[in-house]
């Protein structure tokens, strides 16, 4: 496919200690250059045979293709990151980087402390929203390959040599001040909201269970920190058990396919936490049993396997 070039979104000649000659010089050779790469290696790609080609060739015009369509998407965010009054934030651009950061203050330093620690080499640092966990972090990267996978920039600084040399020769910490002052933070916020409506990862879903309480690895591990009192049941089927070598510490592993055996065992004042393998059929299936005896049951989301994943402590079984 062919990329068109983005128009120049910020005004150069309002920006308070950034040179016309500056942007324009970045916009022309840098990103444009960037594009024409793009397009030129998009050309070859879309020409080739992927039958009469090697793969060593094809992997290499992928990379390119990478480096440059990353080059041009950040060089268009880092335009459009300029052009305001920098120390006004509004409300609610302000309200998201002091829930996530615990004050404006605190992520200005730590995005300025990325920024002046590629001084003198290349690269980028970007504010980004990550659906995932529905808030906002900051990073840096030596290159334009590296970001957060299913993170949405919504502000970008050039860290490149090129994007400030001609105003600050080797003064990069002028120059990161420099671009603190002309952030147009009306235009991040708008971005940010965009990109705060991006939804999740869809979580694992079991229609058949839905009814059922969950609880996380992280949630019980809390509970056991915090000493609650709870009744860990460790439900792999038999058949499991036989081939492994440890359990959550903790647990007492109980047959879940003789579940009328054992539960009169079970003291119906503390909640209990049942889980299986990998946290589907038998940890549920456990738990609808113990809830429809009366006790509050749930089952461990991601069963035996998330808690070791998680870091979890475990001991030898021993059935």
């Amino acid at each position: 496919m062919a990329y068109r070039l983005a128009p120049l979104f910020c005004r150069p000649w309002t920006l308070n200690g950034m040179t016309p000659r500056l942007i324009e010089n970045h916009y022309e050779l840098n990103y444009g250059d960037a594009l024409r790469r793009l397009n030129a290696v998009s050309a070859e790609l879309d020409a080739l045979d992927p039958a009469a080609t090697s793969a060593e060739t094809i992997n290499r015009l992928k990379r390119d293709e990478t480096a440059a369509l990353n080059s041009t998407l950040l060089h268009e965010l880092y335009f459009a990151s300029l052009g305001g009054d920098g120390r006004a934030v509004p409300p609610v651009m302000a309200a998201a980087l002091e829930r996530d950061f615990s004050s404006v203050d605190r992520w200005r330093r730590q995005f300025m402390a990325l920024a002046e620690q590629l001084a003198g080499g290349s690269g980028w640092v970007l504010l980004t929203w990550l659906p995932r966990d529905q808030r906002l972090v900051n990073q840096s990267g030596s290159d334009h390959n590296q970001g957060i996978a299913g993170g949405i920039p919504v502000l970008a600084l050039d860290m490149y040599e090129h994007a400030y040399q001609l105003d600050f020769g080797s003064n990069a910490t002028a120059y990161v001040a420099a671009f603190m002052r002309n952030i147009d933070w009306n235009a991040v916020q708008g971005r940010f909201e965009d990109a705060a409506k991006v939804p999740p990862p869809r979580p694992l879903e079991q229609k058949e269970f839905g009814d059922v309480p969950a609880i996380s690895v992280e949630q019980v591990r809390a509970m056991i920190d915090a000493g609650t009192p709870m009744q860990l049941i460790d439900a792999r089927p038999r058949h499991y058990t036989t081939r492994s070598h440890e359990i959550m510490e903790g647990a007492v592993w109980r047959d879940p396919e003789r579940v009328d055996d054992w539960v009169g065992e079970l003291d119906r004042e503390q909640k209990v936490v049942t889980y299986c393998v990998y946290g589907f059929h038998v940890g549920c299936q456990t738990a609808i049993a113990l809830r429809k005896a009366g006790f509050d049951a749930c089952y461990m989301a991601g069963g035996h396997y998330a808690w070791k994943a998680a870091g979890g402590k475990v001991r030898l079984f021993d059935s």
